[in-house]
């Protein structure tokens, strides 16, 4: 290994898998190759599928990965999936270490009778099909109803809230696709209801997004201003140093202040609520809920505990959006219990708590899906720096395989065809080009079909 550089695939092409490929490639001693692995044909992850079309400044973190992926020794290996077309034993043959970096890929059940009824959503589906995910573009949302109810009560779910509220000209100059903004505009939504468990000072959104919806143009913000009658407790907690919970409590209390102004549709924020079932013959019809109230929890903050106050809330549509979830890799140890790959500081355990030689991970599937856009840095960076550690101490198995020639020649013999960086940039220009004579930064391509074609070129 000494006479070549390093060779690692870092597997996932969202912020924590460039962070963690920029800190391989910043490395000197020793030096590193990465081939980065994604199964769509685009990177980027979340910050392409998953960051909200009327959030565009958010999705500028894409310039830094890009100074990533033109840094010498990067390879972009898009439609490969890991797992199928290149196995975990695939992985640790063909490079000296592998960083899966694979983010939180579904979506956190209720386990409520009736949260399978057709009209019953996660909002990681939602959130997909609106940003023109290709697994996604065949569903069905029935936004021909009267009332959504969201469930949750963090910034996916003022997203998903958001999103449903807005004009046809608010979603116009965005990159949603034109399927969603035509359903969006066309439905039949005249409120919308966010249901949170506990109350306001432990809500997790925060108070940009929440801000935010007191200045949409098609929607009132209505909060009841009994909501914002705080618990012993909870005015305990605002007491201390959270400036973020004082702040969203101002929001809202100013929302309950104001008088509505007769706009098309209503945004209803309401808290210590429960849904315990989801209701309807054959489809959703209602939302059962349970009132809550807070109790400490003896640590300094408050859990909710239901009371025997029921109330059904007459509902279409709803979606679920109360946290993601990881996924189990093939052949990568995994704790189902927390959602993670089982590790520690990054570095991959078996079940008997011993390091998996080679094999480390980064971002949510390390740590569960907390944090922002950059929190993902500091945990990439922490995930290489044991990698290296590693690496100058000779504890890294020797790849029999490593080699870009190796890889290649293995993908074209099982068949795949392989979308390269250059490729990314072919299906990249075509969608600023069509997105441009209309004022918007992109018009995705969202069918594999079309992506793989326009990275042919």
């Amino acid at each position: 290994m000494a006479d070549r550089p390093l060779r690692v695939a870092v597997v996932g092409s969202g912020p924590a898998g460039f962070y963690a490929a920029a800190a391989l490639l910043s490395s000197e001693e020793p030096r590193v190759e990465v081939d980065m692995i994604e199964r769509l044909p685009t990177p980027w992850g979340l910050v392409r599928l998953g960051v909200a079309p009327d959030h565009p400044e958010l999705k500028t973190a894409s310039r830094v990965f890009e100074k990533t992926a033109a840094l010498q020794g990067f390879r972009f290996l898009g439609n490969v999936e890991a797992g199928c077309d290149l196995t975990s034993e695939d992985l640790l043959r063909l490079y000296d270490a592998v960083v899966f970096t694979v983010g939180a890929q579904t979506d956190k059940r209720l386990g409520i009778p009736g949260e399978d009824l057709p009209g019953s959503w996660a909002a990681t589906e939602f959130v997909a099909w609106y940003n023109g995910h290709p697994d996604y573009q065949e569903l069905e949302f029935d936004l021909g109803v009267e009332r959504a109810v969201v469930i949750g009560n963090g910034n996916v779910a003022v997203d998903v809230a958001r999103m449903l509220a807005r004009t046809r000209e608010e979603l116009a100059p965005t990159d949603a696709t034109d399927q969603a903004i035509e359903a969006i505009d066309r439905s039949g939504l005249h409120e919308i209801v966010m249901l949170g468990r506990r109350g306001p000072a432990q809500a997790a959104f925060t108070p940009p997004e929440l801000k935010e919806l007191g200045e949409l143009g098609g929607a009132d913000v209505v909060v009841d201003p009994a909501d914002l009658e705080l618990d012993a407790a909870s005015a305990a907690e605002l007491e201390a140093d959270r400036a973020r919970a004082r702040r969203n409590v101002d929001i809202l209390r100013e929302f309950a202040a104001a008088t509505p102004s007769g706009k098309p549709k209503r945004l209803v924020l309401r808290f210590c609520v429960s849904p315990v079932a989801i209701l309807g013959d054959g489809r959703v019809e209602a939302v059962e809920v349970v009132r809550n109230e807070l109790v400490p929890d003896g640590r300094g903050s408050v859990r909710a505990v239901p009371t025997g106050e029921r109330e059904v809330i007459p509902c279409g549509i709803v979606f679920r959006s109360v946290g993601y979830r990881g996924v189990e890799l093939p052949g990568v140890p995994f704790d189902s219990e927390r959602a993670t790959i089982r590790n520690n500081g990054g570095r991959v355990l078996d079940e008997q708590g011993v390091q998996v030689p080679g094999t480390y991970c980064a971002g949510w599937i390390k740590r569960g899906p907390s944090g922002v856009i950059g929190t993902n840095k500091k945990d990439a960076v922490e995930t290489v720096d044991a990698l290296l550690e590693d690496a100058r101490a000779g504890r890294l198995p020797e790849a029999h395989d490593a080699s870009a020639d190796a890889v290649d020649a293995l993908l074209v013999e099982r068949g795949v065809e392989v979308v390269m960086y250059p490729g990314w940039q072919l299906i990249d220009k075509l969608e600023c080009a069509r997105g441009g004579p209309h004022g918007r930064p992109r018009v995705k391509l969202s069918s594999w079909d079309e992506l793989l074609k326009a990275a042919r070129g």
